[in-house]
């Protein structure tokens, strides 16, 4: 077994253009008052990193690593999610995800996922080089408009779609083998990859790959309706990040898991910050250090009704206080007999 580490936070839903915000230094200072030591960093946001210079210089990345080392924190992973979801894309959703390319690029589908797959390229090594060895991303998406069969999909149409994300995936995820980098995938409503059925389905089109891998986020399951604790019994081998997101479910007369196209407050299902929802993060981080993940437990911030600045403040203690210490040794070691092997065959009558 191994203890967890922590606690972090995710700073995307942070990052701004005003003061503390608005730089590398300023947040890191504002997230180690708080008592993270850790830090997940977005790679695409050019005020707190830049992902060309990541790629390409070890020196930069010694720079943001003593930034960091100043206020008592380190990178746990760099964030790949926005450029992960370009990577594939129904035309269903051009529109809606061009703003996470760059304006040159908008209006040009092709382009923009040529850029993506380059993006997911220098990510790979500039995780090498920053010294991490786990990254978090999306899948992206072609299948997810027919998500329900109605009207019934023609036949092969899902498989074809994951084929295709293979191809796609496949030789991006051997540049993160050659750079020694596990590629954990959020599994995410809105990715092709949304399930364990699907993660399935998306490992065996990458051929098993071993770098395709999980980010564990139980909101997600919440709102699903799926049993995030037997996914982890199930999963965990492949379970390479940790995002502590807490969710509800409270279903009505009048709506369910689809919400009713409502606002996120108003919906059944519901993203809540860290022990104001359903998720039982007891069992998650015992189960979690029961299987030996020794990664981040990394805070992320994403609640319709609670402050952030309240959410962030909240989020350290309550990482803090659900770390297990890992035992070194069994509890009950002091009933040992010392018997040894010819005494063992003895008891058995053998």
């Amino acid at each position: 077994m191994k203890t967890l580490k922590g606690p972090a936070i995710f700073l995307a839903q942070f990052a701004g253009d005003t003061a503390p915000f608005n730089s590398l230094d300023t947040i890191a200072k504002w997230a180690a008052d708080y008592g993270y030591k850790g830090i997940q960093m977005p790679s695409g946001d050019l005020r707190l990193f830049d992902l060309d210079k990541a790629a390409t210089s070890k020196t930069y990345c010694d720079e943001v690593k003593g930034i960091l080392a100043n206020h008592g924190l380190e990178i746990t992973e760099l964030s790949t999610h926005l450029q992960g979801q370009l990577v594939a894309v129904h035309p269903a959703y051009d529109l809606a995800f061009d703003g996470f390319a760059p304006q040159a690029l908008r209006g040009n589908p092709k382009g923009r996922q040529e850029w993506a797959v380059n993006q997911m390229h220098l990510a790979a090594k500039a995780s090498k080089n920053l010294g991490l060895t786990s990254q978090a991303s999306f899948t992206g998406a072609l299948a997810w408009p027919f998500l329900y069969p109605w009207p019934q999909r023609p036949a092969g149409l899902v498989e074809t779609a994951f084929e295709e994300l293979g191809k796609r995936w496949r030789p991006i995820l051997d540049v993160f083998e050659d750079n020694g980098v596990d590629l954990a995938f959020e599994v995410h409503p809105g990715e092709d990859v949304h399930d364990g059925v699907t993660f399935e389905m998306f490992l065996e089109a990458v051929g098993g790959h071993k770098r395709a891998n999980i980010l564990f986020d139980p909101s997600h399951f919440v709102l699903q309706q799926l049993d995030y604790l037997a996914f982890i019994d199930i999963y965990h081998e492949r379970i390479k990040a940790f995002h502590v997101k807490d969710a509800e479910f409270n279903p009505t007369g009048r709506q369910g898991v689809y919400g009713g196209f409502q606002s996120w407050a108003d919906r059944a299902g519901r993203f809540r910050s860290p022990g104001d929802g359903q998720v039982d993060f007891t069992g998650i981080f015992s189960k979690l250090t029961q299987y030996g993940y020794g990664g981040w437990a990394v805070l992320e911030w994403e609640c319709c009704i609670k402050d952030s600045e309240q959410g962030a403040a909240e989020g350290a203690p309550f990482i803090e206080s659900h770390i297990i210490q890992a035992a070194g040794r069994a509890f009950d070691d002091f009933a040992a007999s010392g018997v040894d092997q010819a005494t063992n065959r003895k008891l058995l009558g053998i």
